[in-house]
Order: structure tokens, then sequence, then C-alpha cells
């Protein structure tokens, strides 16, 4: 009786989210109080369990790199990139796109893909602004070369901290086996950029000539500033990538470094508040306890299973079967539990596999499945919900559908290569 409410609940929000007949911040936040009034989960299961609760390391990695961004933009860095990378692209859109997409998915590797997207956002909507051109096609490709990107490195996705949690995988693991095709992945998303955004690439020749007579430097307006930012920023980046050596979760990194440049800085709260996108984040927390109540009913658990028991013990295709199922699922519900939900099952899957090279293939589609179907909807990965945030706050809403109809195309594509991929380097080549 839980599993039909809890399922109700959100297929109703996910609707609402579609539509956009209420905010999604609103459908959110009513969804999870229907969840609480009803018993389905406890404030124990919403608040405090790592399993069915909210993912508080996720809302405060967030909001420390939105307070570290809103400190950052007094500098005038953000402008400083704008011209620098229109100056570049010699004014034409197109180019700047192309640039932009590469700095985000190379970024995306190193550092988590929500990170990126907070900082490549600013940047994104001053040099729209320069040209005269809309911000709502750059920021979707954004968003979404952010998850080719981040698929590459055991960090640049949530999902891959979570499998290399199951599965003993090491970082070099990552880099050696999904980079090849995040790499493939991104260069085939970048040829087809002119297709999906047709239309979006024409400029005034005035305000082309107007960008190239701008001097990039004289953007920076608070050098020392600009300075204790870039020093806190390495150590925020650098805390990152040695998180499991340190044995600091990136939360309490961005946290930390968020108090620090506060500190150093001496800024006041008016000076970067008004950064912290307040309703992505209660989005966030309504989301995690309406897909917590999936997990904590069962729902979720068992469409993995039977997606595990479909198999019928073939390593090959249980590896095509958890891509495409993992892509389908991880732009519907959102990758991060869907990845937390089926880790277990591909666990026991990967231990009836003799041959290790094959059983390991079970992982890598699992990964490439969730964070290339994170770009299918506009809930189906963390960044994509950060960017139609502050695309709203900005003054250029993104609807549900807008993203939807060009990320699932993507999501098409890159599967699509995927599947060659797993199938020639894990099943034809080692044989």
């Amino acid at each position: 009786m839980m599993a039909i409410v809890a399922v109700t609940v959100f297929v109703v929000a996910y609707l609402l989210i579609a539509t956009e007949w209420v905010s999604k911040t609103i459908t959110a936040l009513a969804g999870a109080g229907v969840i609480l009034a009803l018993g389905v989960a406890s404030s124990e299961d919403a608040f405090y369990s790592t399993e069915t609760g909210i993912d508080w390391d996720v809302i405060f990695l967030l909001l420390g790199m939105m307070i570290i961004v809103g400190v950052l933009r007094r500098t005038g860095v953000f402008e400083f990139v704008a011209i620098w990378a229109a100056k570049r692209a010699k004014g034409s859109p197109l180019r700047v796109m192309i640039l932009l997409v590469l700095i985000t998915a190379v970024a995306s590797a190193m550092l988590d893909n929500v990170t990126t997207v907070l900082l490549i956002a600013p940047v994104t909507l001053l040099v729209c602004d320069r040209l005269s051109v809309s911000p709502i096609p750059y920021l979707i490709a954004e968003v979404l070369a952010s998850n080719i990107g981040g698929t590459a490195t055991l960090i640049g996705d949530p999902p891959n901290i979570i499998i290399a949690s199951k599965s003993g995988l090491s970082f070099n693991d990552f880099l050696i086996n999904l980079a090849p095709i995040a790499a493939l992945a991104l260069a085939v998303f970048v040829a087809m950029l002119p297709l999906l955004f047709r239309g979006s690439f024409s400029v005034d020749p005035e305000r082309v000539a107007d960008v190239m007579a701008l001097e990039e430097r004289e953007a920076i307006k608070d050098r020392r500033l600009l300075i204790i930012c870039g020093i806190v920023l390495a150590a925020v980046f650098a805390g990152f990538i040695g998180h499991a050596a340190l044995h600091i979760e990136p939360s309490v990194v961005a946290l930390l470094g968020a108090g620090l440049l506060v500190l150093l800085s001496r800024s006041k709260p008016r000076d970067f508040m008004p950064s912290v996108e307040w309703e992505t984040l209660l989005f966030f927390i309504g989301l995690f306890i309406m897909i917590g109540a999936l997990v904590k009913t069962g729902v979720i658990g068992a469409l993995a299973e039977a997606a595990a028991r479909a198999t019928g013990g073939d390593a090959l295709v249980a590896t095509m079967l958890i891509l495409f199922v993992s892509a389908i699922l991880s732009g519907i519900i959102d990758n991060i539990p869907y990845v937390a939900a089926m880790s277990p099952i591909v666990l026991e899957l990967t231990q009836g596999i003799a041959d290790p090279v094959q059983a390991d293939a079970l992982w890598w589609s699992l990964a490439i499945g969730a964070d290339f179907g994170g770009n299918l909807t506009a809930i189906g990965a963390s960044a994509n919900v950060v960017i139609l945030g502050i695309a709203k706050r900005s003054g250029y809403p993104i609807t549900f559908w807008e993203f939807t109809k060009t990320g699932a195309i993507v999501t098409v594509v890159t599967i699509l290569l995927a599947a060659p991929y797993l199938w020639l380097r894990y099943f034809v080549i080692p044989g």
C-alpha cells in the first residue's frame, strides 16, 4: 500500500514539474509533505537516513560553492573570462559555444559537474549579454557537456563516487575505462551543436566589433580579492581531488572553503547571500524525500532486481541491459538514488561472472548509463536542476521540455555510442 502511495505522489509531482503548472520547488516540497504526512516516510527516514533521506552532502556542497561563487563574482573575474572567451572565438556565437562546452567538459572531469556549472554559468550569462544573444542554448549545451565530461573520472559525477565505493575500483580504473568513451561522446556532441541549436547563432556585427574592442584586464575590479579567491579555490579543488585520502567529504571541503573565503575577504552576508539558489536547494530537499520513499518502499530496488533477473547470467546481456535501463531510469528518477539502489544488484551479478574484465564491464555500463542518462530530462542530474535555477533567476527560464527535447537526443546518441564501445572493449578485444 505504501509503495502505491509513494509511486502515486512521485508520478503526480513529476507530471506537475514536467508540465510546469506549478513551480517545481512548490511541487517538490508539497510532494515531500504528503509523503511525511501519510507516514510513508518518517522524519528519521527523511532527515537522518543515508539510504532514504535527504542527501545533505549534495545540499551543503551546493551551498558552499554558491557562497564561493558569490564572493568570486565581486572580483570581476567572470567578466574577464567572458570577454576573453568572446575575443578568442572572434565573436562567433558558435565558436563561443564550442569553447565554453569544451571548458565545461574538461572542468567537469577534474571537479564535480555541479561545481563546474556553478562556475561557468555566470561567465556564459555575461558573454551572451555582451554579444546580445540568448544564453539558454549555451546553458543547456554546457550542462549536457558537464554530464558527459564528468563521466570520465571517479570524482566527475556523484554516481561514479557511489560506484567506486561499492566496487573497489580506483581513480585510474575510471580514467582508463571511461575517459575514452567520454571523449568520443564529447566529440560527437560538439559536432552536433550546429544542428541541435540551429537558429541560435546570429549576432549583430556591431556587437562583435564592440566585444573585440574590449580589454579584458580592465574587467578585474579587486585584484587582492581575486588572489585570495584563487588561493582558496585552489585549496578547495585540491580537497575535492584528494577527499578520499583525506577522509573529508566534498561537502565539508566546500563549506570550509566558503567559510574561509568569507573570513579572509571580510564579506558581509549581503555580498554573497543573493548568489545562493535557495529555490534550487529546497527543490532538491523535496525531491530527495520523495525518491527516498521510493527506496524505502522497495520500488527502486524491485525495478533494479527485475532488470538483473532479465539478464539470465549472460555477462554481455547484463552489460547491455544495465546500460539501457540505467539511461532511462536515471533520466526519470535522478541518477544518484538510482545508482545507490542498483549498485548492490550489480555487485551480486559480478560475483557470478568468472572473467574479471567482463565482470567490471557491468560497473562501467552502470556508470555510463547513469551519467549519460542524466542528460535525458531536466531533473536527471543535479547539474541540470542547478542550471535551470540559475537561468530562471537570471531572467531566462528554461522549461522542462525545452531542456528535455535536446537532452533526450544527446542521451540516445551517446548511449548508442557506448553500446558498441562496451561490446568491443570488454567482449571482443579480450577474446
